[in-house]
């Protein structure tokens, strides 16, 4: 029920959706990008929901705590903590305890914000490249295009360990994009090539 309210919601506001999303997909990183305006959060979750993609957002633990947890959770939160499991040990890097949030979590889409910004970053953070390797699973692209008035998922990137051609392959697909501002979106110049 309401995945047909958020298509049809998509649609009174003149917005087609696009549906390379697998049924069977259970697990993976999940980029959202042109991120310039507020507006991408709304057309990205109206997308989302119609076609049935329940995402995750990780945050820090403590913010799953009372008052705040219940709202959190409710959002799609996923508390992390980074502390040592015990006392001398080093603390987890992020992409550790991101990608074993998949061991923890059999049907997880875990969506990031590469850009980390509204506005222009020219170099993406790449953590969610070395989480989606680390934990073995593949990166869908959604997206929001404004030009075109369509957003979605437009493709699924399978790691191949091969970081410059699959980071590649992600800024050819986000290089076709319109963000609402385009002057505050960039793709990586390190990783764009001509294919």
């Amino acid at each position: 029920m309401f995945e047909k309210l958020a298509e049809q919601t998509l649609g009174l506001m003149g917005w087609k959706i696009d549906n390379h999303w697998p049924l069977d997909l259970d697990q993976c990183v999940m980029i959202a990008a042109p991120h310039t305006s507020n507006w991408d959060a709304l057309y990205a979750r109206l997308a989302l929901k119609a076609l049935g993609v329940n995402v995750k957002l990780t945050i820090k633990d403590s913010y799953m705590k009372f008052p705040l947890g219940p709202f959190v959770r409710a959002l799609g939160g996923i508390g992390i903590d980074r502390g040592p499991k015990a006392e001398g040990q080093e603390r987890p890097s992020m992409v550790q305890v991101m990608s074993d949030l998949f061991k923890e979590h059999p049907q997880l889409v875990m969506l990031v914000t590469p850009e980390a910004t509204r506005a222009k970053r020219e170099q993406w953070k790449t953590g969610f490249y070395h989480v989606a390797v680390t934990a073995g699973v593949p990166i869908a692209l959604a997206y929001m295009d404004y030009a075109k008035k369509k957003t979605g998922v437009g493709k699924i990137v399978y790691p191949s360990g091969d970081m410059q051609k699959d980071m590649a392959e992600i800024m050819a697909f986000y290089a076709q994009i319109d963000a609402k501002f385009p002057e505050q979106f960039s793709v990586d110049p390190r990783y764009q090539s001509d294919i």
